[in-house]
């Protein structure tokens, strides 16, 4: 069974539209969750994760990172 590729972002965050285009490039399908506007489920994340930024980034259950542009 494939495991389903989840990214949490902000719509206007220049590192999740480059996450995004990333993954598209790689023809990986992922599910999007925006989280423009949505305090509790950004805190609820980075209490999951420790990771304070977006976008966070899943395979499965897994939590892989974010997206660093070097």
């Amino acid at each position: 069974m494939q495991k389903i590729v989840k990214i949490y972002l902000w719509t206007y965050c220049p590192y999740c539209i480059g996450a995004k285009k990333l993954l598209e490039s790689k023809n990986i399908a992922f599910e999007e969750i925006v989280l423009d506007g949505k305090d509790d489920e950004l805190r609820a994340l980075r209490e999951k994760t420790h990771h304070r930024t977006v976008p966070q980034i899943f395979i499965g259950e897994e939590f892989i990172g974010g997206f660093d542009q070097h």
